[in-house]
C-alpha cells in the first residue's frame, strides 16, 4: 500500500468486503510489478490515498457472489485492469480498449483496520494476497498455466504482443526498432522476432539491458545515444525501419521512435507519459516524412479474447516469458521492487504473496 504521493510502499493489514452479486475474491497467486504502479507511487498520475498497488496479476477464484456465471471456485484467472462494458459506442465499434468505462486510476474498495476508505489501484489492487473485483475482471485460463507467466498475461504481455500484432500489425521481414527494454519493451521484441520481423533492434539507455533484449528475441543491441538515429539507419540500407515502438513514455523517447523510422513508416506509442510532457513536430517534417504516429492501448486488444490465445502461445512453447521474469518477491520486497524499476534495472519483478 502507498499513502502519498513519493511515499515508499509497505505491507499493511486492509479488510475487504465479502463478494457482493457479480463480484468474485480470487486469492492473487502471482503479480508483476508494473510501471504504471511506479507512476501512481511517484505522483506521474494522479490518485487517491490509501492506495492498493498492483494490476497485473493472476490467481484462484476462491469465491463467488450472487448470480456469477463467469466463474466458479477454483477456477484459474489472469485479472483484466480495464473489463470492456460490452455497451458503449467503442465496444459496439470494435474498440473495446477504449471503453467508455476504462480509465480510471483507482475504485474505491474496502478499509483500513483504522476505517479509512481504501482505493485498489484501476479498479484491483493485485499486490495482496486477495482481491473482490467484478466478475468481468477475471479471464478464465488453464490451470497447467504458471502462474507466473498467467500474471504477465495481464498487462506486459498483452500490451507489448498486442502492440506488435493489433495495433501495428508487423508483417514478417519488416524492420523494427523497440525503444525502452522494461517488461512491455522486452514483450514487444518478442512478439515482432515471433511475426518474423528482422532485424529487431533493441534500444535502452542501459547497457546492462543487452543480455536481456536477446534473450527475449532482438537480432541487435544499441544504446540509446547520438548516435542512434545512424545506427538505426546504417542496419537498414539508409532508410530507417518500418516500425518503431516506444515503450518509455516520454516526450525525448517519442521523438527518438520517429527519428528512427523510414518516409511512410509506423511509430506506436506504446509507453503512457505525463499530460505536461511535449512531442515537438514541425508541421513540414509531419507531411514530408508520411510517418504514423499513433498509440496502442491496452496493445488495442480484446482481453477476453487475446489472453487465452497468448496462454495457448505459451502453453505450446511459441511465446517464451522466462526472459522477462528477472526476480521474484514476496510482498514485503515490493518496495525494493519498485526502487529497481525506477533505477532501470531488470525486466519484471513477480510478488508471490
Amino acid at each position: 500500500m502507498v499513502r502519498g504521493a513519493g511515499e515508499p510502499p509497505r505491507v499493511e493489514e486492509v479488510e475487504l468486503p465479502a463478494p457482493g452479486p457479480g463480484e468474485v475474491r480470487v486469492a492473487v497467486r502471482a503479480a508483476g510489478v508494473c510501471h504504471s504502479d511506479l507512476s501512481m507511487v511517484n505522483g506521474t498520475i494522479a490518485a487517491p490515498y490509501p492506495l492498493v498497488l498492483g494490476h497485473e496479476a493472476a490467481g484462484v477464484v476462491a469465491e463467488v457472489g450472487a448470480g456469477v456465471s463467469r466463474v466458479t471456485p477454483g477456477a484459474h484467472v489472469v485479472l483484466n485492469w480495464a473489463p470492456p462494458c460490452r455497451r458503449c459506442w467503442y465496444c459496439g465499434h470494435g474498440e473495446p480498449w477504449l471503453c467508455e468505462r476504462g480509465g480510471t486510476p483507482a475504485a474505491a474498495r474496502g478499509r483500513t483496520p483504522a476505517g479509512e476508505p481504501l482505493h485498489v489501484t484501476l479498479g484491483l489492487g493485485a499486490l495482496a494476497e486477495e482481491v473482490v473485483i467484478p466478475e468481468e475482471a477475471v479471464i478464465p485460463v488453464p490451470a497447467e498455466l504458471p502462474f507466473d507467466a498467467a500474471a504477465l498475461l495481464g498487462c506486459a504481455v498483452l500490451t507489448g504482443a498486442g502492440a506488435v500484432r493489433r495495433t501495428a500489425a508487423v508483417a514478417a521481414g519488416e524492420s523494427v526498432a523497440v525503444i525502452g527494454l522494461g517488461g512491455v519493451g522486452l514483450s514487444v521484441v518478442g512478439a515482432a522476432r515471433a511475426a518474423g520481423a528482422g532485424p529487431v533492434l533493441a534500444v535502452d539507455v542501459s547497457p546492462a539491458k543487452a543480455e536481456l533484449a536477446l534473450a527475449a528475441g532482438a537480432t541487435e543491441f544499441l544504446l540509446a545515444d547520438d548516435s542512434l538515429s545512424r545506427g538505426v539507419r546504417e542496419r537498414t540500407d539508409g532508410r530507417g525501419v518500418d516500425h518503431a515502438f516506444e515503450c518509455v513514455g516520454r516526450g525525448s523517447t517519442i521523438r527518438t521512435a520517429w527519428r528512427a523510422t523510414r518516409r511512410g513508416g509506423k511509430v506506436t506509442v506504446v509507453g503512457m507519459g505525463a499530460k505536461d510532457d511535449v512531442v515537438p513536430l514541425g508541421a513540414l517534417e509531419i507531411f514530408h516524412s508520411a510517418r504514423t504516429l499513433r498509440s496502442s492501448v491496452y496493445g488495442s486488444s480484446d482481453p477476453d479474447r487475446d489472453v487465452p490465445e497468448l496462454a495457448r502461445s505459451v502453453l505450446d512453447g511459441s511465446l517464451d516469458l522466462a526472459p522477462l521474469i528477472t526476480d521474484r518477491t514476496g510482498l514485503d520486497g515490493a518496495a525494493a521492487a519498485f526502487d529497481r524499476m525506477a533505477r532501470g534495472e531488470g525486466a519484471r519483478t513477480v510478488v508471490v504473496p
